[in-house]
């Protein structure tokens, strides 16, 4: 991606969004938006329970207490399922690697259509969700070492198994902008912004914080204007 490449994505996509769950918003102004992998070492999960949130796949919610901390949820993984990775990863990646992959991260929706999708699926739909939005040239003025790009739902094997391996996200620098460019309108051209382990600093960058249902608005939590 060359630098006329971001501005345009830039350009097209000035939000960023994250959906969180429903109350996390005062914990995640406080210490960040951390990945699962960053939320296991501030809870100091380890061994054998560790592996089972890290390296498998979590098909309901899980929470996290202990070392004087508020609750924490990480999410379930109901749209994916080993049987369907397996028919989408190369020989060489196993599932339990693929999940690893996706817990050391942060990740956005680089759209509004793209969160509703999420928001408003099957799974979701019914359920209240913290959704916060990030100023998206300001993330990667601050975080570009440490972001890497997406052109697929990575977490999702719904409705096809679509094919993916490690070079599936790329760097800034190295993502295939144009083939993307050729092939799908502006705001599908990077589908998900992903940052290794954290953003401690996360509220400098947050525009605004709303609890949604489906793709409704029922409150706004915080606003930057």
């Amino acid at each position: 991606m060359t630098d006329e490449e971001l501005e345009e994505l830039l350009t097209h996509c000035p939000t960023l969004f994250h959906m969180a769950e429903r109350g996390s918003w005062d914990s995640i102004r406080e210490r960040g938006l951390l990945s699962t992998s960053a939320l296991l070492d501030l809870y100091s999960v380890a061994g054998a329970r560790r592996s089972a949130i890290e390296s498998m796949r979590r098909p309901n919610s899980i929470v996290l207490d202990g070392n004087g901390l508020p609750n924490a949820v990480i999410r379930d993984q109901i749209p994916m399922t080993d049987e369907r990775l397996r028919r989408c990863l190369p020989a060489h990646i196993t599932p339990s690697e693929w999940y690893e992959l996706l817990n050391c991260k942060v990740f956005f929706w680089l759209t509004r259509d793209r969160l509703h999708r999420l928001t408003g699926g099957r799974t979701y739909r019914d359920r209240l969700h913290d959704v916060i939005e990030v100023d998206t040239q300001a993330l990667v003025e601050g975080y570009r070492n440490r972001i890497w790009l997406c052109p697929m739902n990575s977490g999702n094997t719904f409705p096809i198994p679509h094919p993916r391996d490690e070079s599936t996200f790329s760097k800034i620098a190295d993502y295939p902008y144009q083939q993307w460019r050729q092939k799908r309108s502006p705001g599908e051209r990077v589908v998900e912004l992903a940052v290794d382990h954290s953003v401690p600093n996360i509220f400098q960058y947050v525009t605004r914080v709303v609890v949604m249902r489906g793709t409704a608005v029922e409150q706004e939590l915080y606003s930057a204007k």
